[in-house]
Parts: C-alpha cells; structure tokens; sequence
C-alpha cells in the first residue's frame, strides 16, 4: 500500500511546487528585466535633455558634439548601442557611427522589430516601458528603449537605445538556479514528510494485516499494539483486539465443549454397551440384531474417541517442535506398518532420502503418518502397493504417501480431509471420518501442512510438509503481540 499511496503524494507535492515554482521564475525575470528597462529609461531621458539643446541640424556645433561624447562613452562603457534621430530618422547623433534607426535601409543589421516599435511609441510622444520579455535561452535577443525629444510642445526627435542582454539573462538564469536549488530542498523535505506521513498512516495497517494473516493460519493468541498512527486506526486496532478475543474465546468453548461432551458421553456409552453384551447373553447366539447393535455402539465409541482427539488436537501449540530427522520417522512408521499391510496382500515401501531434517513435533508427525498410511493400505486393492516417500525441497520436507487404490474426484479431492466427510463410494470401509481432520490439525499445531493430488496412474497422493527453518521464538501459550 505504500508502494501505491507514495507516488500520489509524491505527484501532488511534485505538482504544488511546481505551481509555484514557475510563476515564481517568471516574475523574477520579468523583475530583472524591468530593472534594466528603468535605468535604460533614466539614460534615454539624460540624452533627451541633452538634445534639446542642440539647434542646428546642418552643422555640428558644440551642443552636439557633447552629445556625442556622451553617447561615445556610453558606449564604450556599457557596449549599448545610443542614437538621437529626428523624426525622418536622421541622425542627430550616434554611437557606434553608423548605426541607424532600426527598420532603416542602410542599418547593417541592426534593424529590429522591437527597436522600430520602440521609435513609433516615443514618435507618439510615450516612453517605453514593455518592451518583449527576454528570456535565458534566446542569444540574440536585445532590448529597445526610446524616449522623446520634446521642443516646444512637440517631439523633435528621438533618443533610442538598444541593449544587449547577456548579463541580463546571466541574472536570470541565476535567480532560477537559486529557484531550482529552493525547490529541490523543498521536494526532499516534502519527500521526508511524505514518507513519515505514509509510514504513520500505515504502520496500524500492516500491523494489522499480519495479526489478521497470523489469526486466519491458526495464532488465535495474536494480538495489535495500539501504540501509533491515527485515532481512527488505533479504535480499529482496540476493535480488532477485541474481535480476535471473542473469536478465540467462542473456538475455546466450542472446544471444551465438544472435549466435554465426549468424554461425559464415554461413560454411560460404557454402560450401555455393557447391558448389551449382558443382554446377547439371553439371546441365541448368531443373532443379527443384536451383532448391528453392537456394531453401531463400538462405531459410536470410535466417534466419540475421534472427536476427542480432535479437540485436543486443535488446542496444541508449537511447544513440543523440535529438529526431528523426518526421513527417520517415516522410515519407522513403515516398519510399524508393513505386517498390518501384508496381511491386506499390500507392498508397503520406503523410498526417497534416508535422512531429512525438520522442525516437528515427533508424537504429531508419527500421529499423522499412522493415519495417512493407514488410509492408504485400508484403500489399496490386495496385489497393489503403497510407497512412502521423503524428500526435502527448498525449505520443506515433504513425506508422499502414494497408493494404488480409486482414487477421489476433482469434487472429492476439494473435500477429503473435511470433518464426518466420506466419499459415497467408501461408506461401507469402516471408520468416523475424523481421522484426516485430527491429522491436519495435529500438524497444524506443529507449523506443517497435509495435501492431497491425483496420484498416476491412480490412486491417491497424501503430502505432508514440515519447515526445515526453526518457528519464532517465544514462550509457549504466551499471546503474540504484533508490533
């Protein structure tokens, strides 16, 4: 979620200051640009009232030759280009010489746009005052100054300047580099934020979406540390809490309930199948009521047996995990087994590695390869064989127990292991149905798995997979506090 909610408000602080940022670049260039304007203003004005001074327009007089040093000066100083031109665009004076009014014939490639507008404005008897903005990236560009020449009431000339801009857009450039430097810091302080903001806003999430993944694969004791984030995730993480402890506490009197159930149903069962066999000693022996009634009780006693083992399965921990030698276990439990299975005319064999280490507990582990071999032999046709197979894969070890039998449907495969669940076809082999649901609970207690698949060409493959890596550590019982 991170991951997803980052790039947003990274685009949207991305975004505000680059909002900012641009109008921000442009008034500082247009403010260095007036700046420049202003003093070339105040310059033509000098030479203005210089000019108005001068009298002749046939001969140089001393007036005009002051004006013109003037203007030779300035541009030798600051390299602008200065004129005074009467309203036919004669030169009164200039410098460089030569230079013309801009838009003249015989200006030798001084003649601009800019500086021709200039001219007609200031003929008009205004200043200028806006010229185009001038921007870092234009090499050429120049700014066109004009102010009038006022006798008598009426313009008599024009004094014209035309500036180069190179230190301007030097300035320029400058004042955005301080601008880019500025929002570069701020991006990376909003990015710091952003990243403060996000892991405060999804540290009660993620503690929570472990605690709920920890509750959905058996740690009911989980819990949420309501320590951080917003008040709105922090009552949802007290909510959580309390919902886990009603959930745990209601399967802890499901439990207890049926543990209770059955062991209080054993004894009068007890009693009952004792009247039985007193009764069957009245009767004619070979009696076929009397042999489905005492089938049908010691059928319930087996049930009642299972549903205790089923509860006491489903409260065991992790406590008795220990490094087991797993290919040692199964090897044994075959050993256990195989009579039973030549006596059904099956093979029961070992196969795979002889030595494959796991966290299991061992009581569970052989519990659980006692039922699933017996599964197998129990559904195996006689002259068909049974293999037991251990191999270790990545960070498991798997134990396959592959037999020949009918094997289950895609629809039955997606039940087998469900509790009191039996296939329709096998409801004349004995047995509760409970076997395969103690046998993944017990597993279930210790970190391993059971699974089934299609076993080819048929028949059933039964997989238990224990952790090769040791579980978490911590005190057994003890609630787990998800931090």
């Amino acid at each position: 979620m991170r991951s997803r909610l980052l790039p947003l408000l990274i685009i949207l602080l991305a975004g505000i200051l680059l909002a900012l940022g641009f109008p921000l670049a442009v008034s500082q260039a247009q403010a260095e640009q007036q700046n420049v304007v202003v003093d070339r203003i105040d310059d033509t004005a000098r030479f203005a009232s210089l000019a108005q001074f001068v009298t002749s327009t046939s001969q140089p007089d001393e007036r005009r030759a002051t004006l013109q040093r003037e203007l030779d000066r300035y541009h030798d100083v600051y390299g602008i280009r200065a004129g005074v031109f009467y309203r036919d665009k004669r030169t009164m004076a200039a410098s460089p010489g030569g230079w013309r009014v801009p838009g003249d014939g015989e200006s030798q490639g001084a003649a601009r746009p800019d500086g021709a507008r200039a001219f007609a404005e200031a003929l008009a008897g205004r200043r200028s005052h806006d010229p185009p903005q001038v921007w870092p990236w234009q090499r050429d560009g120049r700014i066109a100054v004009a102010s009038p020449v006022i006798r008598d009431g009426d313009v008599a000339a024009v004094v014209l300047t035309d500036s180069p801009t190179g230190q301007l857009r030097s300035r320029i450039l400058r004042d955005w580099l301080v601008v880019a430097l500025g929002e570069s810091a701020a991006m990376l302080l909003a990015l710091g934020a952003a990243l403060r903001l996000t892991g405060w806003v999804l540290k009660p999430v993620r503690t929570l979406d472990r605690a709920t993944h920890e509750i959905a694969t058996g740690k009911f004791t989980s819990r949420v540390v309501a320590s951080a984030g917003p008040p709105e995730l922090r009552r949802l993480a007290h909510s959580f809490n309390e919902m886990a402890g009603n959930v745990e506490s209601a399967l802890e009197q499901q439990r207890a309930f049926v543990a209770d159930a059955s062991h209080q149903l054993r004894n009068p069962l007890s009693a009952l199948l004792l009247r039985i066999e007193l009764l069957a000693l009245e009767l004619p022996e070979g009696n076929e009521e009397m042999a489905s009634v005492r089938a049908e009780g010691k059928r319930l006693a087996r049930v009642l047996d299972d549903l205790l083992d089923l509860a006491t399965a489903e409260h065991t921990d992790a406590s008795h995990v220990v490094l087991t030698d797993v290919a040692e276990v199964a090897a044994e439990r075959v050993a256990a087994w195989r009579p039973s299975a030549e006596q059904r005319g099956v093979e029961l064999t070992f196969a795979g590695q002889t030595a494959a280490t796991g966290w299991a507990d061992p009581v569970a582990l052989s519990s659980a390869l006692d039922a699933v071999v017996d599964n197998a032999v129990k559904f195996t046709p006689r002259g068909s064989a049974v293999t037991v197979l251990v191999r270790a894969e990545g960070d498991r070890v798997t134990v396959e127990t592959a037999d020949g039998g009918p094997g289950l449907t895609d629809e039955e495969l997606e039940r087998v292991g469900d509790r009191f669940w039996r296939s329709s076809r096998h409801q004349n082999v004995s047995g509760s149905g409970l076997g395969l649901s103690i046998t993944r609970a017990l597993l279930a207690g210790s970190g391993a798995g059971l699974s089934f698949a299609h076993n080819t060409p048929q028949g059933l493959r039964a997989l238990i997979s224990v952790p090769r890596s040791a579980p978490a550590a911590g005190p057994p019982g003890e609630a787990t506090a998800a931090q």
